[in-house]
């Protein structure tokens, strides 16, 4: 072996622990542990592996999100899926309870008329969002996924739950007052939309739904002018 040939061989030997280091690592499968709060139905099982979602568990999926008032079944966002894991193992939660998901037109409707904080343009009825409790560190839970800033985050003391969704980057909190510290990403910072510190009137609440409505449009128009 001449010296060239020698050199090449010890340049091989020496940059292929390095090449070796430098592959890629496969992602690690992603699981659930769910339970719904109104059909008793649980899930426990794997959705995403190194390939990436696995079809029959996510049909799986979205037949437990259905909406449960009249069993209609929708195409859910893989993504809020993503994120109620990431939120879960955030605080080192086992499980979730869900307490809403998908829902059509009509329950939303419902819901709207019978309850304060229902948006008419929810992510709900896209399959975007999830409504859920855990059995451990749910204000820190929330806290995290606000930092995650993956969507719509909100936050619902007296009722035990959080609101998670992959629309447009925003949070609020719903408490005895009514609608309180909206903050909403639309792009370049915070815009802060503060309820009274006093129970609201209709007038003011319809307002403030008013406001809030507005300010998702406005997120998402800007969302989509960045390309995102």
């Amino acid at each position: 072996m001449n010296r060239r040939q020698a050199l090449l061989t010890l340049a091989g030997c020496v940059l292929w622990p390095a090449a070796a280091q430098a592959l890629p690592v496969p992602p690690k499968p992603r699981r659930l542990r769910l339970v719904n709060a109104h059909t008793g139905e649980t899930f426990d099982g794997v959705y995403r592996d190194q390939s990436g979602p696995i079809p029959r568990v996510v049909d799986e999926l979205c037949v437990f999100f259905r909406d449960f008032h009249c069993g209609a079944v929708t195409r859910m966002d893989v993504g809020v899926f993503d994120f109620l894991a990431d939120t879960i193992d955030a605080v080192g939660a086992t499980r979730a309870t869900v307490l809403s998901a998908y829902r059509t037109p009509a329950t939303n409707a419902m819901l709207a008329r019978t309850m304060f904080g229902v948006a008419e343009n929810s992510q709900h009825l896209y399959g975007r969002a999830l409504d859920i409790s855990l059995d451990r560190g749910l204000e820190q839970a929330m806290e995290a996924a606000r930092a995650m800033r993956r969507g719509g985050v909100g936050w619902y003391p007296h009722s035990n739950f959080i609101h998670i969704d992959t629309g447009p980057v925003r949070n609020w909190t719903l408490d005895d007052s009514g609608l309180g510290n909206l903050l909403l990403f639309d792009g370049n910072g915070w815009v802060s939309f503060p309820a009274a510190h006093r129970p609201l009137t209709v007038a003011e609440r319809l307002a403030m739904q008013r406001q809030l409505a507005r300010a998702e449009f406005l997120a998402r128009s800007k969302l989509l002018t960045l390309g995102r």
